[in-house]
């Protein structure tokens, strides 16, 4: 692990932070918007997009500060990569310009709760090549990290204070963008998407893929976590020296499979209160865990209780 991500650990120390949940469900179901390709970065094209994206942030920033929690604000890239710039029409130089526009947002939102002594880091947010959920082919360690270098050193350049990977969903893509943050010097945390059975799509178990990606880049990663899956999917492969690894936890509020997800009209945004004591329990088994908030049908209410209920753990 670098100096750098070193010293990110040792600034947030023992307090806990809150991060958003689902921001493109809750664009899509909860406010209208349509999001091509689910691009929530499309949002930045516009007064009224950047106006809705400082809103939703704000409720969760003012919830963490309710709650005495530290925060930490992923910018609106998670389809801000290349190849997917160019499905969206847009050219590298674009591309860039969406990623550092995105960064100035959430750095001028830090800035202001900085002001107000709140604890917030920036994380630039990055996504697989393609489909998480259906990959048209697996990138090897070597492709990943040349698909995402730019995406990287445009986040790193523009002021971020980690990169945070999310739904990843095979160790080799894990390990590519873990050597493009190495190669800047950037802290990076990396977030597997896992099966109903708890498994990468690929069949590898969730210990074998951050056992991989740690032998790989002698453990450069400052924590890796699990996004877009329900508890009950993968609470029970949660055994091992290797759990003490996991410092983030965003799950799903619906038990639906992502391929049922994938087909969904309507939005299952399940019981934030049960989704909290998931939570609460799954504390017990994950003593590393430093980062909570949500993915696909969560919004501030799950998040909300999810806050109050690993606090109250912690206290």
């Amino acid at each position: 692990m670098s100096r750098k991500a070193k010293d990110l650990i040792n600034t947030m120390g023992d307090q806990l932070f809150l991060t958003d949940g689902g921001l493109e469900t809750v664009m899509v179901f909860h406010e209208g918007v349509e999001l091509p390709q689910f691009a929530s970065f499309t949002m930045l094209d516009t007064d009224a997009g950047k106006a809705l994206l400082n809103r939703y942030y704000n409720a969760f920033l003012d919830e963490a500060a309710a709650q005495r929690a530290g925060f930490v604000l992923d910018t609106a890239t998670w389809r801000a990569s290349g190849g997917w710039g160019q499905v969206m029409g847009l050219d590298a130089a674009q591309t860039d310009a969406v990623n550092r526009q995105a960064v100035a947002l959430v750095r001028a939102l830090k800035a202001e709760r900085a002001a107000r002594g709140q604890s917030v880091l920036a994380s630039g947010v990055i996504g697989p090549h393609g489909d998480a959920y259906a990959p048209d082919r697996v990138l090897s360690a070597s492709e990943a990290q040349a698909y995402h270098q730019r995406q990287v050193e445009v986040l790193a350049e523009s002021g971020v204070d980690l990169i945070s990977a999310m739904t990843i969903s095979s160790h080799g893509e894990a390990i590519g963008i873990a050597k493009a943050a190495m190669a800047v010097d950037q802290p990076v945390a990396l977030s597997f998407t896992l099966e109903t059975d708890g498994r990468l799509i690929s069949g590898m178990s969730l210990a074998d893929a951050i056992h991989r990606t740690d032998d790989a880049t002698d453990a450069a990663p400052v924590w890796y976590g699990i996004n877009c899956a329900h508890p009950d999917h993968f609470k029970h492969v949660l055994t091992g020296d290797w759990v003490a690894r996991i410092g983030s936890l965003r799950a799903n509020a619906s038990r639906q499979s992502h391929a049922e997800l994938d087909e969904a009209t309507v939005l299952d945004d399940g019981d934030p209160a049960e989704l909290a004591r998931e939570y609460h329990h799954l504390l017990h088994v994950l003593p590393g865990l430093r980062v909570v908030g949500g993915c696909c049908g969560t919004d501030l209410r799950h998040v909300a209780a999810i806050g109050r209920s690993c606090l109250r753990h912690a206290h």
